[in-house]
């Protein structure tokens, strides 16, 4: 693992086929799979460590590398999420409990700031969710927990008009796909001014969430 961190280079992910058999095999008691398991998830361990800073990646490279090892031991298909998914929300709570238990990191301000935080001690953004369009499985991984997480913010924050516009425009409901204002309107029967004026205010009601 040091030398794949070293150098920057990491194995590509497996393919499902693949990986289900590693994680078959690794049920059997494979000390084998689940070692090639761990590898070829390195990747993220790294994709998620460079979102919290980049001076002291190594570091937490090698906490996040403790997460991807208690992920991997510990998934189960009965889970219901991929293992990517699983693996990215273990990850960042290895190193979200480090950075909140270590007092040199905590005057640190990151350019994720964030919503909240979930059950399961997950930092989210909405910056997170609206502003990327990366297509990578570690970034779906990713995508699937701040979507879950936007959408209980979005229902425990916002009356149901406002809900029903914000889910329209950025298409965060599952296979859904981001509407403009005008299409919005369309589909409500309503004006796109008015769709422009709900928008913004339930908007700056997530934003005072962050503030608050």
């Amino acid at each position: 693992m040091t030398g794949y961190f070293s150098n920057g280079s990491y194995p590509q992910p497996l393919s499902a086929e693949e990986e289900a058999r590693c994680l078959q095999r690794m049920k059997e008691g494979s000390e084998e799979a689940r070692n090639k398991l761990i590898c070829h998830n390195l990747r993220l361990v790294a994709h998620i460590a460079k979102k919290y800073g980049k001076n002291d990646l190594d570091d937490l490279i090698s906490i996040g590398s403790i997460g991807l090892i208690k992920g991997v031991e510990s998934y189960s298909t009965e889970r219901g999420t991929t293992l990517a998914t699983y693996l990215a929300r273990c990850i960042e709570n290895e190193i979200l409990m480090t950075l909140r238990s270590n007092k040199r990191y905590q005057n640190t301000v990151y350019l994720n700031n964030t919503l909240g935080v979930d059950n399961d001690g997950n930092e989210y953004t909405l910056m997170d969710v609206l502003a990327t369009n990366e297509d990578s499985v570690f970034h779906q991984a990713e995508m699937s927990i701040l979507r879950q997480n936007l959408l209980k913010i979005i229902r425990e924050r916002l009356n149901d008009r406002e809900q029903k516009i914000i889910l329209m425009r950025y298409g965060l409901e599952e296979n859904a796909t981001p509407m403009t204002q005008l299409e919005t309107a369309k589909k409500l029967g309503i004006s796109r001014s008015y769709i422009s004026r709900i928008e913004t205010r339930a908007l700056d009601k997530i934003k005072q969430y962050i503030q608050d």
